[in-house]
């Protein structure tokens, strides 16, 4: 940027100097806008870089635009594009969205949504990209760049197009006016026709490069929050301690969407940050372009009733017009945003009740819960239609501001270019090119009142992801315990282990264990027995003092309910492993010594299998797990409870003979467990208590 920067300036040096030659005051303003901006790109290192994309782009258009002019004034432009001159107001024009994007770098708001977006623009991820039959390998960053700084370009021309066509506009009702029918046919089939296909073409091409920009954008952008949520037990952690990150399914499976595109096709559900750029890019383009257009056109319009001439006065017209609009639209709106975010969690509330509902349908079922169900489906059902009637009274009112205020803008222009075409001063199609540029610069300028609702949104859902990030950073870095990673046996030293809410369940713990000498831990219901083994994992975030852990896939934790994903048979067996790993016979053999032999040949069967199957079953399918794992550390918290006696002395008899080197730790509460441990520990007054088994 340091070099983009000193073109920049030199450039700008190079206006000040003809400006002052030709004594022409837009090259005086140019060259002042340039040196901003040349200041801009010098001290652009804390900015965003997704904004950094944008400052660069317009720095290097105010370069060539300006050149561009002054091959123009120097008599060096192609004859044959004269038509196609460069404004004298272009480079200005982009120098000062160069300086508008440095200056919105250092909102807040912006500063917390850039936050979001450059983690997509820094990936340096190697990726694969084409166009038809032609591959080829690049930087996931570059690609994304490269994407964006094209739908800009292409968005500007869009613009430029607009403009050719209002001048078309004028040219075609002046044709109908005078009744000129080779002049009319002319403008039809040679101006309106080829630059018509030129819009529609660049529109079709917008759509898929931006489609594909976006779908690449959410796939990374959910992979990351998958990958970080899911990081250090963050996710785990976040479910103990609570906190404002609700539904963090939601988050990653609808927010990201919303947070890029509105989540739908074409702003279906509201437009997202890439939306939003673009759609500011092209508003501000409009803007610059009619404004200009509109300013020439009225700059001897009166005020209606009077004599009273004032330079550009349509353009000052809406000026105040959107301004008074905008202010009046914000008082209205804004507690939009508040309400939306509410809704968000209402909807997800609700869903997640469902859900979980259908996943416990049979214990619902068997304690005839169906009437407490529907009660607080009700509630939660409730609460989302009080939601939803709180928005309904809040965009009641807007849109009867908005609708209004959309009624009335067309007939303004008109207002005050009426008198002047019955009076013979201006023609038909100058006054439709007027209304038409009117039109463009306070649609421009009422940008914030046209999609304010959906802005509320998008805020509700910027805000949601923040939060989330908030949430995940904590979790990750909320560690009380000093862990020791990779360690020959796990230990708890001086250990004291807390609830979430920060009441000390357990104090002075040591637990140092011994490989070979299983070891049973019992105590009251609520003692703590389950949340020490989660301690002694690494998992449990609440306490201090030191942990040791094994290193990475040599201890096992089966807890009493266990984890049943829904799919083939097979894939939940050997869950986490990755498939492939195992191959059928040692499944079957594995499933057959937890004493399920019947279901040994249903491994391609697809169910949801913690429905399917009984809790005993399940609990031996863990076991099953176990035996192909072969850790040197099995932890079972109550993982036979389900069991008959007969059958859980069966399944400790089987580890004991299929995995040798493996030692138990297990908590239970039947007597005969002690007949397969070495050593006991008892859980008592906040304390832990080592003996031998007896």
């Amino acid at each position: 940027m340091r070099l983009l920067g000193l073109a920049v300036a030199i450039f700008g040096v190079l206006s000040g100097i003809v400006g002052l030659q030709m004594a022409d005051p837009t090259l005086d303003l140019l060259a002042g806008a340039s040196l901003i901006v040349a200041f801009c790109c010098e001290r652009s290192g804390p900015v965003s870089r997704f904004l950094k994309i944008f400052l660069a782009l317009f720095s290097v258009e105010t370069i060539v635009f300006g050149l561009a002019n002054f091959a123009a004034r120097f008599g060096y432009w192609p004859k044959s594009l004269e038509d196609a001159q460069i404004p004298p107001t272009l480079a200005l024009t982009v120098a000062m969205f160069a300086i508008i994007v440095f200056a919105v770098s250092h909102v807040p708001v912006v500063l917390s949504l850039t936050r979001i977006a450059d983690r997509f623009f820094n990936a340096d991820d190697e990726t694969t990209a084409g166009f038809g039959p032609l591959r080829f390998k690049t930087i996931e960053r570059v690609l994304a760049t490269g994407m964006v700084v094209f739908l800009v370009v292409l968005n500007q021309a869009q613009v430029a197009i607009s403009v050719r066509l209002s001048f078309f506009n004028r040219d075609f009702f002046n044709a109908i006016q005078e009744k000129n029918a080779p002049e009319f046919w002319r403008m039809l089939l040679w101006v309106f026709m080829p630059w018509a296909f030129i819009y529609v073409a660049s529109m079709v091409i917008e759509f898929v490069v931006s489609s594909y920009l976006v779908i690449r954008w959410r796939r990374w952008l959910t992979q990351f929050y998958i990958a970080h949520w899911l990081k250090n037990h963050a996710h785990y952690r976040m479910s103990l301690s609570g906190g404002p990150a609700d539904n963090p399914d939601q988050r990653i499976a609808e927010d990201v969407a919303r947070f890029i595109d509105g989540g739908g096709e074409g702003g279906a559900f509201g437009y997202g940050v890439y939306n939003y750029s673009i759609m500011l890019i092209s508003t501000l383009s409009s803007l610059v372009s009619f404004a200009i257009l509109l300013w020439s056109l009225s700059a001897n319009f009166t005020f209606p009733g009077t004599n009273f001439a004032f330079p550009g006065l349509l353009f000052w017209v809406a000026l105040v017009y959107a301004a008074a609009g905008t202010l009046i639209t914000h008082l209205i709106g804004r507690p939009l945003v508040r309400i939306m975010f509410g809704r968000q969690k209402v909807e997800a509330d609700f869903r997640f009740s469902l859900a979980r509902l259908r996943e416990y349908s049979e214990q619902v079922a068997l304690l005839n819960g169906e009437k407490a169900e529907a009660l607080d489906l009700r509630k939660k059902f409730g609460a989302l239609i009080a939601n939803y009637l709180e928005m309904i009274n809040q965009r009641k009112k807007l849109t009867a501001f908005t609708g209004f205020y959309g009624q009335l803008s067309p007939i303004i222009p008109y207002v005050f270019a009426a008198p002047f075409y019955f009076a013979g001063k201006i023609n038909l199609g100058v006054m439709t090119q007027t209304a038409g540029a009117f039109g463009h610069v306070e649609g421009a300028l009422t940008f914030f009142i046209t999609y304010y609702s959906s802005l509320a949104g998008f805020r509700a859902v910027l805000d949601r992801l923040t939060s989330f990030d908030a949430a995940i950073e904590a979790a990750q870095t909320e560690q009380g315990f000093t862990v020791e990673a990779g360690a020959q046996a796990p230990a708890l030293r001086d250990a004291a282990i807390a609830l979430p809410n920060g009441l000390t369940l357990l104090a002075g713990v040591d637990l140092p264990l011994e490989a070979g000498r299983n070891l049973l831990v019992s105590g009251a219901s609520g003692s703590g027995k389950s949340t020490l083994f989660r301690a002694l994992t690494g998992v449990w975030p609440f306490g201090s003092g030191e942990v040791a852990t094994p290193p990475p896939g040599r201890m096992l934790l089966l807890p009493q309910r266990p984890y049943v994903p829904i799919g083939q048979l097979r894939d939940a067996v050997i869950y986490p492993a990755e498939a492939g790993r195992y191959d059928d016979k040692e499944i079957a053999a594995a499933l057959i010594d937890a004493r399920l032999p019947q279901l040994a040949d249903k491994l391609d069967i697809a169910d949801n299998w913690s429905l399917r199957l009984s809790g005993g079953e399940q609990q031996r399918l863990a076991i099953a797990r176990a035996v192909l794992a072969r850790p040197d550390w099995l932890l079972l918290d109550e993982a036979t409870a389900a069991l008959d006696e007969e059958t859980e002395a069966a399944i400790y008899k089987m580890l004991a003979e299929r995995l040798p080197q493996t030692t138990l730790l297990s908590i239970g509460h039947r007597s005969t467990l002690a007949a397969f441990h070495t050593e006991k520990a008892k859980v008592l007054d906040g304390g832990v208590v080592l003996s031998p088994a007896s």
